[in-house]
């Protein structure tokens, strides 16, 4: 093997290498989140058997390390490409991304809601009221227009209906099915909007 193919092997494998750790490292947090744990960079690299120091040049902190392992707590907007000027539709298609989240991470989400409800416990990092702004950016054409609706209040009884806390109270308490939870928190959102909107009460 030449030295040029040689050098070009090593490299592809440090690639991979470093490819696997990454991954390692968030599967591990996954687990630890799904346990109702809330670790700290150094505690998911020591359960997965790599040191503090290559953990941290992966992921800074634990906020880095959250969002590779749960993409959508990193995004301020769940719209997506080519977003709709419409504030109803951008409100469906935000509360739809949001049910797809809750469908994928349902044991992290419902964990992470356990650790919240702990006298004392510190607030779990899933626990950080981004979901607030994934609705107020669907709400952004009303400010953008000059509304004399409170969008920040809006935003939240958007979210007071559409999240982990409902829909653990719709399908353990209520008996939905998941599909029937999500559709009633959907009608709920959209009630809430309409009432709000100026000619539509």
């Amino acid at each position: 093997m030449s030295a040029h193919h040689n050098e070009k092997y090593l490299e592809t494998g440090r690639v991979r290498q470093k490819s696997r750790t990454r991954e390692e490292l968030v599967a591990v947090l996954r687990e630890l989140l799904k346990e109702g744990r809330d670790p700290s960079v150094a505690d998911v690299a020591a359960i997965a058997g790599i040191s503090r120091t290559t953990a941290y040049r992966y992921f800074p902190d634990k906020k880095a390390l959250l969002h590779a392992a749960l993409p959508e707590t990193g995004l301020g907007s769940l719209l997506g490409e080519d977003p709709p000027s419409d504030v109803r539709a951008r409100l469906v298609r935000t509360l739809d991304a949001h049910f797809e989240f809750i469908r994928a991470w349902e044991p992290q989400l419902r964990a992470s809601l356990r650790l919240s409800l702990t006298p004392g416990a510190a607030r779990p990092t899933l626990r950080g009221g981004r979901a607030v702004g994934w609705y107020r950016d669907a709400l952004s054409p009303l400010e953008a227009a000059g509304s004399a609706i409170d969008i920040a209040a809006l935003a939240v009884r958007l979210r007071a209906v559409a999240g982990i806390e409902p829909y653990v109270w719709l399908r353990d308490v209520a008996g939905l099915r998941p599909d029937q939870a999500f559709g009633a928190m959907r009608a709920n959102a959209l009630d809430i909007l309409d009432a709000a909107l100026p000619g539509r009460k």
